[in-house]
């Protein structure tokens, strides 16, 4: 890009300069032209002032004129020459701006869409990235809440084997309670029969029969 325009560029200056050169070159061939015009006036009327000497004045005269006239028509022949050439050299200078000018503005135009597109497309790389990022987020929250899910599953589950060890504890605690308490009972009745039975006087003999 910066080497089109630079070349676009050296092609208008190039095109300038050659348009100076030829302006200071038509400028000198003006000058010369309207030395030699002054010149050939001075001359003419030095033969306009000799003819006034000679019989046939106007004869003369008419001579004179109509070499003025083929000088002077050859001088202006030569400046209307010049002037063309400006005129052509002026119009390839406008037209060879007008066409950098609509070159550049191509080129410009050019190098806005490649700029947009680039910013487009940096654009569609954010907004790409911003959603893996929100979906690697995403994921990531959901496998925490899974997890945190987990941990409170596994706590609540510690939690009631917890409870359930200790009812069952608890139960076995009043199967033992429970059961030694029948043991003593069953100590107690036997120690309550044992000593009654010591206690109680001895029966008497029975009566001999008749």
């Amino acid at each position: 890009m910066k080497k089109q325009l630079l070349l676009i560029l050296m092609s208008s200056l190039s095109l300038f300069g050659g348009v100076v050169f030829a302006q200071t070159s038509n400028d000198a061939e003006r000058l010369r032209i309207s030395k030699e015009r002054a010149v050939l006036e001075a001359g003419f009327h030095r033969e306009d002032a000799a003819c006034y000497q000679k019989f046939m004045v106007n004869n003369c005269l008419d001579e004179v004129k109509i070499r003025r006239q083929e000088a002077l028509t050859d001088l202006r022949r030569q400046e209307i020459s010049i002037d063309d050439q400006e005129r052509k050299a002026k119009g390839a200078e406008q037209l060879q701006k007008t066409e950098d000018k609509a070159s550049l503005e191509k080129h410009q135009a050019e190098a806005d869409r490649r700029a947009q597109a680039m910013r487009d497309s940096d654009a569609r790389m954010e907004r790409e990235r911003q959603k893996n990022a929100d979906r690697v987020k995403l994921e990531s929250n959901e496998k925490s809440s899974l997890e945190t899910a987990a941990a409170k599953a596994k706590d609540a589950q510690n939690k009631q084997a917890g409870r359930t060890a200790k009812q069952a504890a608890a139960a076995e605690e009043v199967r033992k309670y429970n059961e030694r308490l029948e043991k003593a009972k069953e100590r107690q009745a036997r120690t309550a029969k044992n000593r009654a039975s010591q206690s109680s006087p001895s029966a008497s003999p029975l009566p001999a029969p008749p």
